[in-house]
């Protein structure tokens, strides 16, 4: 059977799809990946055929990237000129194989266009976290508001229209109507509407116990456990970085997100922060200028390192709230502060406080005194451990990964 898988984004939208994409391939799959160009390294490490799509990293620079309502229209139009490349090169890889497409559900108004001159091609859709499917059911975040309990399915139902027509239309249903006449199709006037109604298979790319499926999510929806893809297995820590782990108390990790460019004011309350409560920590980010050019004896910065590998050595992660990151410190049973800025990250955040396994902050409200009251909260807590340690025993069970590619060879027959 022919895969073509498609996604966008940074390494934490990439890895699910590797995951999935090796993983067909050694069942003995042709398996083509598309996705940003700057991503290749990992793609062809994972010995998969890349075919690199247009990136244009100006956009970790966007003021608007990281705000909780105006965030995903930067993506969305950041995202265009690399899915616009979708159908020519669908068509152009499809052989006569039984062939499906998987890809980045911000790419799915691109793949219906390909199912249009493929009558036969299967869609599937990979969310790679709960609030990529919208509901009106519990728990609800519209951005970082909780919707209470109380608020009737008819009213929440408005929410999301309302927002939807205000801060998602506008932005994307011009260019996509454009494409769409092009080939003689209707025009939609509702996008996540419409997006909902694309896919042949909908796959939930994260357990039950994180997140029960409502009954609004689209069907049939396969739901796997966490697609955790660690691109170098088998690394250890550094020497520079094993020497700091030696030296002291276990640290806390801070950590933006691979792909945040603004993270200097949230690095210098970090700093702050650990110096109140004497704590060590390690500042991981690929953006060196992000962090003061001087650090305490107490503070590491590193580039990147696997968390795999890290987080078995430190006392808690404070991160973003992505969730590539939050899947791997629930599965090394690690205390964590999640600090979210936009997208899914704050309803992330509310599915960690809610297991128990650590605290959450809006990036908005960061200030050195808040950090370090929040932290208070997660470091050196016994509750807070145990139950670390209840949600990573959840992680025994075997791998999801063969039970996903059945339901994907179902769909291609």
């Amino acid at each position: 059977m022919q895969f073509t898988l498609a996604t966008i984004g940074s390494a934490g939208d990439l890895f699910p799809f590797l995951w999935i994409g090796w993983a067909l391939q050694a069942r003995g799959h042709r398996v083509e990946f598309l996705g940003p160009v700057q991503h290749a390294p990992f793609v062809e490490a994972a010995g998969l055929s890349f075919h690199g799509l247009p990136a244009d990293p100006a956009v970790l620079d966007h003021p608007d990237l990281w705000h909780p309502t105006r965030g995903l229209a930067v993506v969305w139009q950041a995202t265009r000129p690399a899915m616009a490349q979708l159908p020519a090169l669908v068509e152009a890889l499809a052989g006569d194989h039984q062939h499906v497409l998987l890809v980045h559900p911000l790419a799915l108004p691109e793949a219906e266009l390909c199912r249009a001159t493929r009558p036969g091609l299967r869609i599937a859709a990979a969310y790679l976290a709960p609030s990529n499917l919208p509901t009106v059911h519990d728990p609800l975040l519209l951005g970082p508001w909780p919707v209470p309990r109380w608020v009737p399915h008819g009213m929440r139902r408005w929410l999301w229209r309302t927002l939807a027509a205000r801060f998602i239309d506008p932005v994307a249903l011009p260019g996509l109507n454009a494409a769409r006449a092009a080939r003689g199709l209707a025009p939609i006037h509702d996008l996540i509407g419409h997006l909902m109604a694309i896919p042949d298979l909908s796959l939930a790319l994260f357990p039950d116990w994180f997140a029960a499926p409502p009954p609004d999510w689209p069907q049939p929806l396969y739901q796997s456990g966490f697609p955790l893809y660690d691109p170098a297995a088998d690394a250890v820590p550094g020497a520079e970085l094993r020497a700091f782990l030696d030296a002291g108390a276990p640290p806390v990790v801070f950590t933006p997100g691979t792909g945040n460019r603004q993270a200097r004011a949230y690095f210098e309350a970090a700093a702050q922060a650990v110096s109140e409560l004497g704590l060590r920590a390690i500042f991981l980010t690929p953006h060196r200028d992000q962090v003061a050019a001087a650090l305490p004896a107490g503070i590491c910065w590193q580039e990147y390192v696997p968390l795999k590998s890290l987080l078995p050595h430190v006392a808690a992660l404070a991160h973003h709230g992505g969730i590539g990151t939050t899947a791997e410190a629930l599965r090394a049973g690690t205390p964590q502060l999640v600090v979210p800025l936009a997208h899914d990250q704050f309803d992330n955040a509310a599915r960690v406080v809610a297991l128990g396994a650590g605290a959450s902050l809006h990036a908005a409200r960061v200030t050195p005194a808040r950090m370090a009251a929040a932290l208070r909260r997660v470091v050196g807590v016994e509750q807070v451990a145990r139950q670390c340690a209840q949600v990573a025993h959840r992680f025994a069970a075997p791998s999801p990964i063969d039970a996903l590619c059945q339901r994907l060879e179902s769909l291609a027959r």
